[in-house]
C-alpha cells in the first residue's frame, strides 16, 4: 500500500463524520453535508419526486427517504452498485451515456422532478486543469438534465470544484434559476476543493427541446 493510501485510511478512520455515520447507521459520511444544507435551506419536503446523481453507497438516499415518506419518489443513479432501499428506483450506469440518461428519463414516466441532486465527481487525475474541465463538463450535463426534468420553481443542488470554469457555470445557473447560493458544508474535508451550488426556483426555460 502506498504512503498516500495509508495516510488517507488513517484520516478516514479518525474522521469524526465517519465515526458518527457508523454510529447512527448512515451509509456514508456524506450524509452530513446534505443534512447541513437541509437545515439551512429546507430543500427537501414530504411527497417530493427527486432525482439523485452519484448516489452510491446511498447515504444521501437514506436521508432523502426519511423525509419524503411513502408518497414521495426517488430515482437514484450511480456508476457503482448500491444496496436496495425501499421506494427507491436505482439505475446503475454512466450518466454521460445517452442510453443511461434515457433510462433515467423513462423512470420519470413523463413527470417532472421537484428536486435534482448531484454529488457526482469525476475520476481525479491529479492534473488540476484536466480535473477542473471534467468537473465542469459533468455540471453542464447536470444542468442540461435539470432543463429536461425539473418542474418550474424546482431546485438543483450540484457538487462542483473551485477552479477554471466555476464562475462561468455559476453565471449559467443564474440564467436558469431565480437565485443561486454557494454552500460549503462542514463535513466537506478542509483540503477538498469541492463546494455545492444550490440553484433555487427553476425558471422553466426549455427552449432547447423545441
Amino acid at each position: 500500500m502506498s504512503k498516500s493510501s495509508r495516510n488517507w485510511l488513517k484520516e478516514h478512520h479518525s474522521d469524526i463524520f465517519v465515526q458518527k455515520s457508523k454510529k447512527e447507521g448512515w451509509r456514508s459520511r456524506a450524509v452530513y453535508k446534505l443534512m447541513e444544507i437541509q437545515e439551512k435551506d429546507r430543500i427537501i419536503k414530504p411527497n417530493m419526486k427527486i432525482v439523485e446523481l452519484g448516489a452510491a453507497p446511498g447515504g444521501w438516499t437514506q436521508y432523502l427517504s426519511s423525509i419524503i415518506g411513502d408518497k414521495g419518489k426517488i430515482i437514484a443513479l450511480d456508476l457503482l452498485p448500491m444496496d436496495a432501499l425501499a421506494g427507491v428506483d436505482f439505475i446503475q450506469g454512466d450518466f454521460t451515456e445517452l442510453e443511461v440518461l434515457e433510462t433515467l428519463l423513462n423512470h420519470l414516466n413523463n413527470q417532472m422532478a421537484d428536486l435534482l441532486l448531484s454529488d457526482m465527481a469525476p475520476n481525479m487525475s491529479g492534473i488540476k486543469s484536466a480535473d477542473n474541465a471534467k468537473s465542469i463538463y459533468l455540471c453542464e450535463l447536470v444542468l442540461d438534465l435539470a432543463k429536461r426534468c425539473l418542474k418550474k420553481d424546482g431546485d438543483l443542488l450540484v457538487k462542483i470544484f473551485n477552479g477554471i470554469g466555476f464562475d462561468d457555470f455559476y453565471k449559467n445557473l443564474k440564467g436558469e434559476f431565480a437565485k443561486v447560493l454557494v454552500r460549503k458544508p462542514q463535513a466537506s474535508r478542509a483540503r477538498s476543493q469541492e463546494t455545492y451550488l444550490l440553484a433555487r426556483g427553476f425558471l422553466g426555460n426549455r427552449d432547447f427541446l423545441l
